[in-house]
């Protein structure tokens, strides 16, 4: 591909922009000539190049490079690398800007791997500057991908580049606040219309939409402000409308229309996209895009159609009947959309970046990636990992969608660490209760323990099939592995030491069907926040609301498994690992990160545990001090990883119908949980 001449003088003709596009853009087929797959067999890994001495990168750039070393895919071996990103900063290429890097150029060129930019990375949010904003950076791009902000459709390579959302240096890393819909009222009616409130350009690109504006601003359920007032000379370049929109302008607050109408204009400005995309995809204002030309955010995979109203420009006195023509239950779909997207993508620059490599990702393994389901519906690509299955119906998400249920049968697996002593073991009891299940498909002994592996002579007979894994690392992390042999939906994960009846397995195998996506179980915790020492809190006591499901007795599905194992960082399943401690919590916390949902309990039940599990041995942990501190500093460290605290409180417990209702036992199902 050849390399773009760059720009140095300001003002460029049609013609010579025209000549700088095709030069950088022309290559449509990229992914198959730019790209070296080779580089990726070993995995998709992305290195970033070491800091260069003297250069200083701006808060944005670190966000980002933060955010992929922070990621599963980062390494610090060169080899290793299927992508390379710049360690110099390129986010800022307008020449005015005091975030310009002056080098990048000279910096790029002289990389030993850059090889005309093939299997690079580079973000991009300001290109070009005043008066043209055109699309030239001020060095070579060639063979590099880049992600970039207010990208333009003809400079744009299909299923190379990246197009991403322009975001401020206030944006948070991780976590990222939440989106404003917290009702889904009908009619979703709000106070406006349409708003719009932003700078009107006198002179230059971006100039005509807002200048425009006025002729559809009513004052009443329309109100679209701009001023004028910015930019040292703005007085000299006034014209007769200025002092007028400004006195108009300074009468409303920005956040109070953004929060209060069903719609946000969002017209170009000096470049294609805006904050203002972001600022109303969170506040559940349904964007209407004047931006002609703008090769809108991830659009790849995204269907902005659900979200967004995609207007033109050269018909903005059509926009007021246009929106007016929505009706409600579209208004409220497009709003639900408009939340999910937010924070399953945009929320952080953790999130963005993250959907950057997931989409490249994808490319490379084309044929293990995502379908646009898994893309626009919840929990959204990131947490659905097309290794797993490119099949959305192997999902707990998607049942309900594609009109699914999950399969009938369970495997039980459960989580051994102390010798099999005799045949009154509790782990022996437990499984002769479980095989007796009639949804019992399997069961799975992981032995842990640091003794030999019993004869199967030792482990009683069942009707079902039962394995005994032997754990090569012996972690607390390995009772979440997502083993081969495990191929019903449904995990009933059990501590050797627990205590369940055939019927509460029954009846909570029964819940967990209508309820797939969640953690149902018996042993129920809660989280707080603990003000005085400004952290949470993890509490075992007795009330009436919980957020945890501990899974010594739960059911989940099998995704679970694999969710944990590869999208959780390995060094906190090391940190669960060496403390032997809290793998329960971090299920916990990815499962309700995932669904925004807690998970549930069913009946009442206090004791769980084996009384009769001696207090020396290693499984009764529950009784050491230092057991109960280290998952208080679990939570900590969990809500660290993710930037928010996913944990959700429940005060629904599920009881089978006639539970301890005052009739004959003969008329109750589940007769035996009641005397438990």
């Amino acid at each position: 591909m050849a390399d773009s001449p760059r720009l140095h003088h300001q003002h460029t003709s049609p013609r010579e922009r025209r000549a700088i596009r095709d030069n950088m853009y022309k290559n449509r087929r990229c992914m198959e000539t730019c790209f070296d797959f080779t580089r990726c067999q070993s995995g998709f890994r992305v290195y970033i190049y070491p800091p260069q001495r003297g250069e200083e990168i701006s808060e944005s750039y670190q966000k980002i490079l933060s955010s992929i070393e922070g990621s599963r895919f980062h390494t610090v071996d060169p080899s290793q690398a299927c992508l390379f990103v710049l360690a110099v900063d390129t986010l800022d290429r307008d020449h005015l800007s005091a975030q310009y890097v002056q080098s990048a150029r000279s910096c790029i060129q002289s990389l030993p791997t850059w090889n005309d930019g093939r299997n690079h990375l580079i973000f991009n949010l300001y290109s070009g500057t005043w008066p043209d904003y055109t699309e030239d950076l001020g060095f070579e791009v060639g063979q590099a991908m880049l992600a970039k902000a207010s990208v333009d459709v003809g400079n744009f390579r299909p299923n190379f580049d990246i197009s991403i959302p322009l975001f401020s240096k206030d944006h948070p890393q991780i976590g990222g606040g939440k989106g404003y819909l917290t009702l889904n009222v009908m009619p979703p009616s709000r106070k406006y219309l349409l708003v719009f409130k932003g700078k009107r350009y006198l002179t230059g690109i971006g100039s005509e939409t807002r200048n425009a504006l006025y002729h559809i601003h009513n004052g009443e359920d329309i109100i679209l402000l701009t001023t004028c007032k910015h930019g040292k000379d703005w007085e000299k370049h006034k014209d007769s409308r200025c002092d007028r929109d400004n006195e108009e302008y300074s009468k409303y607050d920005y956040q109070e229309l953004l929060h209060n109408s069903s719609f946000c204009l969002v017209p170009r400005g000096r470049r294609l996209g805006s904050f203002r995309f972001l600022e109303a995809l969170q506040a559940a204002c349904i964007p209407v895009l004047l931006s002609n030309g703008w090769e809108l955010p991830f659009s790849e995979v995204i269907d902005w159609r659900k979200a967004a109203i995609i207007g033109d420009e050269r018909l903005l006195l059509q926009v007021p009947s246009i929106t007016r023509s929505v009706g409600r239950d579209r208004i409220l779909a497009l709003r639900q959309q408009t939340q999910f997207l937010w924070d399953a993508y945009f929320s952080s620059v953790a999130k963005i970046v993250l959907t950057t490599l997931e989409i490249i990702q994808d490319r490379v393994n084309s044929h293990v990636s995502r379908n646009r389901l898994l893309w626009n519906s919840l929990p959204g690509g990131l947490y659905a990992l097309p290794q797993f299955s490119t099949d959305p119906a192997h999902f707990p998400f998607y049942y309900a969608i594609l009109g699914k249920s999950p399969s009938q049968h369970f495997t039980a697996v459960i989580h051994t660490v102390t010798p099999l002593q005799s045949q009154i073991s509790p782990v022996v009891k437990l499984i002769i209760a479980v095989a007796k299940s009639k949804f019992c498909a399997q069961i799975v002994v992981l032995w842990n323990c640091d003794k030999p592996l019993p004869p199967r002579s030792k482990w009683p007979s069942t009707s079902v099939p039962l394995t005994v894994i032997e754990g090569e690392t012996k972690t607390m992390s390995s009772r979440f592995f997502p083993y081969d042999v495990i191929l019903t939906d449904a995990v009933l994960s059990m501590d050797e030491d627990s205590v369940l009846s055939t019927n509460e397995v029954d009846f909570a195998f029964i819940v967990w069907q209508s309820f797939p996506d969640r953690i149902v179980g018996y042993p129920a915790r809660s989280h707080y926040w603990d003000g005085s020492r400004s952290r949470w809190g993890y509490t075992s006591k007795w009330t009436n609301d919980y957020s945890m499901v501990l899974t010594g007795a739960a059911f989940y599905h099998r995704y679970y498994h694999y969710l944990y194992t590869h999208y959780v960082p390995a060094s906190l399943l090391t940190t669960v690992d060496h403390m032997a401690n809290c793998e329960d919590i971090l299920m916990n916390f990815l499962v309700s990160a995932v669904t925004k949902q807690p998970p549930i309990k069913v009946t009442q039940k206090k004791q769980y545990k084996e009384t009769m599990m001696t207090q020396g041995s290693k499984a009764s942990r529950w009784a050491d001090p230092d057991h109960f501190a280290q998952r208080q500093t679990c939570m900590n460290a969990f809500s660290h990883w993710l930037g928010f605290m996913p944990l959700v409180h429940s005060q629904m417990r599920l009881d089978p119908v006639l539970f301890r209702d005052q009739v004959s036992i003969l008329r109750k199902k589940y007769r035996d949980i009641e005397r438990l």
